[in-house]
């Protein structure tokens, strides 16, 4: 029996961010360099314990997701901007701003020298693209696929051939454990975070209903078979019971539609030309790795001694295996 193939499909600003804050490695000239090396460290790990045959990674693309803001015009609105979590001595606010997107723009330069394949689809959001990497692109039918995020949102695309794998958390999820740990099914997923809301999209849900309270109240939520808006506001309806909670749902039904239509990722909020951007981006990828300019590059940027052995192991194993010379 051969191998099933495995994808890596990263949420790259979420493990930018992660290692933006984190690490605390500066330049010769006492830059930060923590985003674009916290990066490859975080990389290198994934890979080691993971071994895919192939990596993608999904960037936000620029101005987020157009429709949603359509739609809800306060989505995201408020976050705090992402900080270091350190001084850095002689170091403005705005030089500290520039620093970091100077990182994430010098990281892109870094992957297209590796055979990562990177896509940014302008005004669409990265978790978009990965629902439809995993769920619907034909260039990866039938192989495992492996997405690396602590966004809860991907709870929802767990199948028998996609997992979560959440860094922060120290977790690995697939269907059965989410369904063990919340008592919720991945196909219901969505819904369940459309009545509890998201405050970090400045979505709010119904007060005092929790993914515990959906668990708990709709059993049915368990099931493998999809459970509609409809369903939920006929049981809510027939339920001949002094609990405020299905009184709430029926009184705020138009909060949990607005709110599913905003969070669910099952049918992603994509054109078809964006999907066929990112179709070819994958079917045409060149999975050149170039080592001697990687090299180059880290050593301009003062990464230090770091031992990248197994990162560019498994590079060179990408780049031969689908046709690339690594140079």
């Amino acid at each position: 029996m051969s191998k099933q193939e495995r994808v890596l499909v990263i949420d790259a600003l979420n493990m930018y961010f992660r290692a933006y804050i984190v690490d605390p490695s500066l330049s010769a000239n006492g830059q930060p360099i923590g985003g674009i090396k916290g990066f490859f460290k975080i990389l290198q790990k994934l890979v080691r314990e993971t071994k895919p045959d192939k990596i993608v990674v999904c960037w936000d693309g620029p101005n987020g997701s157009q429709k949603r803001r359509g739609i809800v015009k306060e989505y995201k609105a408020g976050r705090k901007p992402i900080r270091l979590n350190r001084s850095i001595k002689n170091m403005t606010e705005a030089e500290e701003m520039e620093n970091k997107v100077w990182q994430q723009t010098r990281l892109y330069e870094y992957l297209n020298h590796t055979p990562i394949i990177q896509t940014m689809i302008p005004s669409i959001e990265a978790d978009d693209v990965i629902s439809y990497v995993t769920k619907i692109c034909t260039e990866f039918k039938g192989w495992q696929k492996v997405i690396v995020s602590s966004d809860k949102d991907f709870f929802q695309l767990c199948d028998d051939n996609t997992i979560l794998y959440r860094p922060i958390q120290k977790e690995v999820l697939n269907k059965n454990l989410i369904l063990e740990k919340h008592g919720i099914h991945p196909e219901n997923f969505a819904l369940a975070r459309a009545l509890s809301g998201d405050k970090s999209d400045n979505l709010p849900g119904i007060s005092g209903v929790g993914l515990k309270t959906v668990s708990k109240r709709f059993p049915f939520f368990a099931n493998e078979e999809t459970v509609t808006i409809e369903q939920l506001e006929h049981y809510c309806a027939s339920m001949d019971s002094k609990l405020k909670v299905y009184e709430s749902v029926l009184e705020n039904i138009d909060t949990v539609k607005l709110n599913y239509k905003m969070m669910q990722l099952y049918s992603p909020t994509m054109s078809a030309q964006s999907k066929i951007k990112v179709s070819s981006s994958i079917r045409d990828c060149y999975h050149d790795f170039n080592k001697t300019q990687i090299i180059k590059m880290m050593r301009e940027d003062g990464f230090g001694e770091v031992n990248w052995t197994t990162l560019f192991q498994v590079f060179n194993h990408i780049s031969h295996a689908y046709g690339a010379d690594d140079e």
